[in-house]
């Protein structure tokens, strides 16, 4: 079955990992995976997770399904992290899925099969896993600017010139904070100006979020999908656990959606669950769930968030600082701006091959880098190879 086929172009974050491992300079530097470093470089398991764990082990009693939307708790807690009181609870139907991956998948399948004729409309740039699920769905899908490069900010006109194109029951998907890869986000004004287009149009929103807590911090980071909810009749959600709770292998996903339909929603999630996977991984979602339901291990992860995010907010503006010096311009103070792990630093594909081959340093190639992966010996080495390659 399988002699004849034509494996798949890999992708090409898992192809630059590959890459990574097998380079045996000691010095090399990983700025392509999105996964948040240390300063010391190491990828931990926070503490408040390490001891949720503990306490599951020592009280859990069975391993036997939970539903097929998963654990209502963790669904509820995830809830009231995400929307707070922007919405009551009887308006929020929810699922577990693998991942947040999971939870776009199941957002996007479910869409296509109750509105085959919308258009997905995603932002130019986005991650790869979306183009690549709508088009393997057979979903259509259409663009929208984004970014501007010259400014390294958001094209806000073009943006918003292009979603006025959007019809009713489309999606519209939308990155929370810190989720677009080229590290721009949205301002309060623009999911202001979404929301109303959205309300004008008919067109349905759908915010992917991966990033809570990494930006401005957990309230704040949450502030546009809220304004959606409470202003909107219907709003899709996708979440992630991997990064701000870093439970990556464990693929901790949510789908929340915002309807006057819950029991409906539930019914047709739990059936694409059924479908697709059955049950959701549950030891991630239950060790979520123990530190959201706890005080003192609510703010101890709370703690361990703020301090990810300062470190990235630091690795940030000592990149700008270093580059300053080693180009004499401020060609890259933008980077200083944008929030998160990643930013693009405009570099073309021949550039970042030469980072790699010359330097060590691993980049994707579109010039997408993750600052969480520097640290104060590696940013001045970064600065300068950067300084050179992009001269």
């Amino acid at each position: 079955m399988f002699e004849t086929v034509t494996p798949p172009e890999p992708d090409k974050i898992i192809r630059l990992m590959g890459m990574f491992a097998a380079d045996a300079r000691t010095d090399k530097v990983d700025l392509g995976v999105g996964v948040y470093r240390s300063p010391a470089g190491t990828t931990p398991v926070m503490e408040a997770v390490k001891e949720a764990e503990h306490r599951i082990w020592a009280a859990q009693e069975s391993k036997t399904y939970v539903g097929l939307r998963g654990d209502l708790g963790f669904l509820d807690a995830m809830r009231r992290l995400i929307l707070g009181e922007s919405v009551p609870a009887d308006r929020v139907a929810g699922a577990g899925t693998p991942g947040g991956t999971g939870a776009v998948r199941q957002v996007l399948e479910t869409v296509h099969r109750l509105n085959p004729q919308a258009t997905v409309w995603i932002s130019d740039p986005t991650w790869p896993n979306h183009p690549a699920i709508i088009d393997h769905l057979g979903q259509k899908r259409q663009s929208y600017r984004y970014y501007d490069a010259t400014t390294g900010g958001i094209d806000r006109a073009g943006m918003m010139a292009d979603l006025a194109g959007a019809g009713r029951g489309d999606l519209i998907l939308l990155h929370g904070c810190c989720h677009n890869p080229t590290g721009a986000d949205l301002l309060p004004d623009d999911w202001q100006e979404i929301a109303a287009l959205c309300a004008r149009t008919g067109a349905i929103p759908f915010v992917d979020m991966a990033y809570q807590g990494f930006g401005a911090g957990l309230e704040a980071d949450a502030a546009g999908v809220r304004l959606l909810a409470a202003g909107l009749p219907e709003v899709l959600i996708a979440a992630s656990c991997s990064k701000n709770f870093g439970l990556y292998r464990e693929r901790v996903g949510t789908v929340l959606i915002v309807t006057e339909a819950k029991a409906a929603a539930e019914g047709v999630l739990a059936g694409m669950n059924r479908q697709n996977f059955a049950f959701p991984p549950d030891h991630g979602a239950r060790v979520v769930q123990e530190i959201l339901g706890d005080e003192a291990l609510g703010a101890l992860w709370r703690g361990e968030l703020e301090g990810m995010r300062r470190a990235m907010e630091g690795n940030r503006r000592a990149l700008a600082v270093a580059l300053r010096a080693a180009t004499g311009s401020d060609r890259f103070g933008f980077l200083a701006a944008h929030r998160g792990m990643f930013s693009l630093i405009g570099a073309t594909p021949a550039q970042v091959d030469r980072l790699r081959e010359d330097h060590g340093i691993y980049l994707v190639g579109d010039g997408r880098m993750n600052v969480a992966g520097l640290t104060p010996e590696t940013i001045p080495r970064v600065a300068r190879a950067l300084a050179e390659a992009l001269a």
